[in-house]
């Protein structure tokens, strides 16, 4: 799904897991409270495996800027806070990212891509 422009973001040994549209958020680092919108609109957010590290991670290009450029590690938690709504926290880039997908099934499948067998867990908050 990238664009030749986007290959530097993921290397030919990582392998598409699946992408989706949706809205990306950034916490507000002065308040830690209020999101702050990484985009103006919905953007593809891609998932890749990479076999040889054993890792995965979370790519999103808005434009030619790198939106989420995220390494998941065992201490993440990918936490859903509501229907359609997830958010973990990125030590290496000092903030909390915050995920809008359009439906429920999209929030889902972050889930079921095996993504989080990279965390430690998956939670589910607020239903």
């Amino acid at each position: 799904q990238f664009s030749h422009r986007h290959r530097c973001a993921s290397s030919s040994r990582e392998q598409p897991i699946f992408s989706a549209r949706a809205h990306v958020f950034q916490i507000d680092p002065a308040t830690k409270r209020n999101w702050i919108p990484a985009s103006k609109h919905a953007v593809t957010v891609s998932f890749f495996y990479d076999a040889n590290r054993n890792v995965y991670r979370i790519i999103s290009v808005g434009g030619t800027k790198a939106i989420i450029n995220c390494t998941i590690t065992p201490s993440m938690t990918f936490t859903k806070t509501s229907q359609k709504f997830g958010q973990w926290a990125d030590s290496r880039a000092n903030t909390v990212y915050g995920l809008g997908f359009a439906t429920e099934q999209q929030l889902h499948q972050v889930n079921k891509s095996n993504v989080n067998k990279g965390t430690d867990e998956y939670r589910t908050l607020g239903n």
